[in-house]
């Protein structure tokens, strides 16, 4: 009888430890707003990934190499059409530049600029003409992100200077004539 009685609050705690079981009728609660949007963005396309090695349709490795002045040794696109992310890398493997080009809904194209430079954070970017977003440090780089009613351009370099990425966004505006 004694060991029953020592065991009754163990078996006690155990039965609680399970999963709750929610009463029917009974509110749950439901996750924050802000921990949602954080955790999936609706309504934006992923971050784009590389998916294979190719030159970039819009970019030449020379130009980025000329931007960023570091050599470019490999190229990778994405998958995403009308046209694919670019990644640029340097002779030690690592990423040196990546150029996202977005072509659809204005209030897409707005909300991923500010996923990359949010408006509270970022200075603001207004080059080239009549483009608007911001540019702020990412990481040990910079983020240069602009959109102009449908079209969005960001571009993530490994070098500190805004002006290097902003020039290859300018670059990659004028070659799709966005």
């Amino acid at each position: 009888m004694r060991r029953i009685l020592a065991l009754a609050p163990a078996v006690v705690l155990l039965a609680g430890c399970g999963a709750p079981t929610p009463i029917t009728g009974t509110p749950q609660p439901q996750p924050s707003s802000a921990a949602t949007s954080q955790a999936s963005a609706p309504g934006l396309p992923p971050d784009p990934q590389p998916a294979r090695e190719a030159k970039c349709p819009y970019l030449s490795a020379e130009t980025v190499q000329d931007a960023n002045g570091q050599h470019v040794t490999t190229v990778r696109v994405s998958a995403d059409e009308p046209h694919p992310a670019c990644f640029f890398y340097r002779p030690d493997g690592g990423l040196q530049m990546s150029v996202q080009v977005y072509v659809g809904t204005k209030d897409v194209a707005t909300k991923l600029v500010n996923r990359a430079a949010p408006v509270d954070t970022s200075n603001p970017a207004s080059d080239p003409a009549g483009w608007k977003g911001g540019y702020q440090p990412a990481g040990d780089g910079v983020v240069y992100a602009v959109s102009k009613g449908g079209d969005a351009v960001i571009v993530k370099s490994n070098q500190k200077q805004s002006i290097k990425a902003r020039t290859v966004a300018k670059k990659a505006i004028a070659t799709l004539e966005l």
